[in-house]
Formats: structure tokens, C-alpha cells, sequence
């Protein structure tokens, strides 16, 4: 199914450009793209010297790319930013469940086929939320071009899931005789709460974020696209243990920017790191889920101290 109106537009703007290489950036400055991937168009955000180490940032449900924006010319003046869409988010293409299969292996397998595409084989990686699964996917099956972990709010840890996953374990159970836990997930007050439960200056967070992502979760298809994920997102419980192992054995340096006051992936999900990494840097946030809406510019300079110390 592909996008409507705006998204239609940047498809047709793309359209010619799908298959060239990325733009050449020498500063903070931001361009996009769109590169064509097992026949999707995966849109992305780049920034930042293509000769620096790379960073690649990985959103969460149910924003895109643009979750980043405030953060990228931050760190672009020093590190090369990547920050892509999955297919079904954002301006990539958003192919209908009865032609894409949407579960979190196939949007690994895409990202990281999209990395291929784009010969970036040596990363950092940011990981908030869907990107956590998403990522940790990607790091074992190529554990060699992973450098470094900088984790926000993405949960590996069973004591990091928050109450509102006894519910959606029941969807799990039964998806056709829980449509209520679906409906909610996808309402427009869980898209707000998302941004502002657990912050104390919800003056701070732009109301058009979850406006535009409310509109994106009501086009035509979203419903499908986005029950099949929470459903597969059990997949993803089941193989916590797996991911913590391959922290153990490999113990990759590891930063832990966490909104503490994330009702979704609770503060234990964050302090759980240190079973398997004894050195992993842990901060603590004033803030809740999209910890980066409020706190971005000590997110940055936490990542920047971090990759400091560890240049690869």
C-alpha cells in the first residue's frame, strides 16, 4: 500500500534520486534521502563528515527519523549521523501486510540490508524503543561491525516492562478477542501520553509531534501494519535472554541515557544493564519515553563524553 497525499509527493520528489548515493556532508547540516531496498523505499536523515565514525539511530514506535531532528546537528559537527525509517513509519514506504511481512526479523533484515546498501559496515548504534529489538537483531547477526551501544529507553529486560504490558500480553495471547488493547494502543491520548506522562515540563514538548504521529497511525493500512508488530513484539520478550548473553560475552562499551519516569519501559529496565555489563555508563533522566523531547542537549553532550572515550 503506498503512502497518501505528503507521502505520495515525497515519493514522487525521491523518485529520481532512489538509487544515488548519499550526498556528500562536510558539517551539521542535514539532507535526505531515499534509496531503494529489497524493492521499499527507505527514507533517511544523514549529516556529518562521511570520513567520521558513524552513528546510526534507530527510532521508536510510532515516530520515524524525524525523532531525531533536534539531535543530529548536535553531533554531526564531529560524528556521521544515519538515522533511517522502517518500512511503515515515516516517509519510507509503507508495502501492505499481505505483500511485506511486518515483524521485527523482516525489519532487521531491511535495515540491515539498508546498511549494506549504503557500505556502512563499522557503527555505533542508538537504540530507543522499536530500535531496540530492531538493533540488537542486526548486532548478532553482524556482531563484528558493531563499536559501541548508546541505549535510550529500549528495553531488554523483563524488569524494565511497565504495567501497561500485562495487557498486552493478553493481546498476545489472543490478538481477534482483545481488539480493545489494540484501539488503545493506536488512540490519540496513548500517542500523547507517550511524549508528556512522567514529565514535569510538558511546556517543552511540541504538540505537532504527536499530532503528525496520530495522523500516521490513522491512514489507511496503519491498524494492520501496526497489530502485526505488537503481536510480534512478544518475539521480542522471548529473546531478552539471547541479547543479554551476547552483552556478556562481548561486554560492547555501552552508554544508558533513560528517562526515569517512562511508564512504558520503567527505570529497573535501565539498571538491569549492569548484570551483564559491570562497566556500562547509566544516567538517569529527568524525563519520560521520548527522554530526548526535553533533554536534549544533555543527551548529547552525554553521547559525545561517551564516544570520546571511546573513539574506536
Amino acid at each position: 500500500m503506498r503512502r497518501l497525499s505528503k507521502y505520495v509527493l515525497t515519493a514522487t520528489l525521491f523518485a529520481g534520486t532512489a538509487q544515488a548515493a548519499p550526498l556528500p556532508s562536510i558539517n551539521s547540516t542535514t539532507t535526505y534521502h531515499c534509496v531503494q531496498v529489497d524493492g521499499i523505499g527507505i527514507f533517511y536523515r544523514e549529516a556529518g563528515p562521511e570520513n567520521a565514525p558513524t552513528i546510526v539511530l534507530l527510532h521508536g514506535f510510532p515516530s520515524s527519523s524525524r525523532e531525531f531532528d533536534t539531535i543530529i546537528p548536535l553531533l554531526a559537527t564531529k560524528y556521521h549521523l544515519i538515522a533511517p525509517d522502517y518500512p511503515g513509519f515515516g516517509l519510507s514506504d509503507a508495502p501492505s501486510p499481505t505483500t511485506y511481512a511486518y515483524t521485527f526479523d523482516h525489519l532487521a533484515q531491511t535495515m540491515s540490508d539498508f546498511l549494506e546498501k549504503l557500505k556502512v559496515t563499522q557503527y555505533t548504534m542508538y537504540l530507543h524503543d522499536y530500535g531496540a529489538p530492531i538493533g540488537f537483531r542486526i548486532i548478532l547477526a553482524h556482531p563484528d561491525q558493531v563499536h559501541a551501544l548508546i541505549i535510550q529507553n529500549g528495553n531488554i529486560y523483563k524488569a524494565g516492562l511497565g504495567a501497561k504490558w500485562t495487557k498486552i500480553a493478553e493481546y498476545w495471547s489472543d490478538p481477534k478477542a482483545h481488539p480493545e488493547v489494540l484501539n488503545a494502543f493506536l488512540s490519540f491520548e496513548a500517542t500523547k501520553e507517550r511524549h508528556v506522562a512522567g514529565t514535569s515540563h510538558p511546556d517543552r514538548y511540541d504538540p505537532d509531534t504527536w499530532i503528525s504521529e496520530y495522523a500516521d497511525l490513522s491512514r489507511l493500512g496503519q491498524r494492520e501494519i501496526q497489530g502485526d508488530l505488537l503481536y510480534d513484539y512478544r518475539t521480542n520478550v522471548e529473546s531478552y535472554p539471547k541479547w543479554q548473553a551476547w552483552l556478556r560475552d562481548h561486554q560492547p562499551p555501552t552508554l544508558v541515557a533513560w528517562g526515569a519516569h517512562d511508564p512504558s519501559f520503567i527505570a529497573p529496565g535501565a539498571e538491569a544493564f549492569r548484570r551483564d555489563l559491570p562497566h556500562v555508563d547509566i544516567h538517569m533522566l529527568e524525563a519520560g519515553h521520548f527522554a530526548l523531547d526535553e533533554k536534549t542537549d544533555e543527551i548529547a553532550d552525554l553521547i559525545l563524553q561517551f564516544m570520546a572515550k571511546h573513539p574506536g
